[in-house]
């Protein structure tokens, strides 16, 4: 029996709904070590000149550029899920090709048939 045209997009769905959930979680943005003197005006680091490393997460919000501090015990998890992102948008761009390239071979077999019949 021959799948239908619906058939063959639920199980497109679930093979990409099954990527995404590999790739989880998924951030886009960037992550930054910066140097950062502290507050405190007597810290030895500070008066030496040294600064206190820190991570920033940068993103896009509402056509700006944002950016945020990022605990030391979260870095690994956010870059992971930064480069999960990244996977992410490439996987989207591939999708699209995939469609359009997909268009053009369902329209070039019905003008096969049209021409033929």
């Amino acid at each position: 029996m021959k799948k239908s045209s619906s058939d063959k997009v639920d199980v497109r769905k679930g093979t990409f709904l099954a990527e995404v959930a590999e790739l989880w979680p998924m951030a886009k943005g960037s992550l930054a070590e910066v140097h950062k003197p502290c507050i405190r005006p007597t810290c030895p680091a500070c008066i030496r000149g040294d600064k206190h490393p820190a991570y920033i997460y940068t993103y896009m919000a509402g056509g700006r550029r944002r950016c945020m501090h990022v605990p030391r015990e979260l870095v690994p998890r956010l870059r992971q899920a930064i480069q999960n992102g990244r996977r992410m948008e490439e996987r989207l761009v591939q999708k699209g090709c995939e469609m359009v390239r997909e268009y053009r071979r369902e329209r070039d077999m019905r003008d096969r048939r049209k021409g033929t019949a």
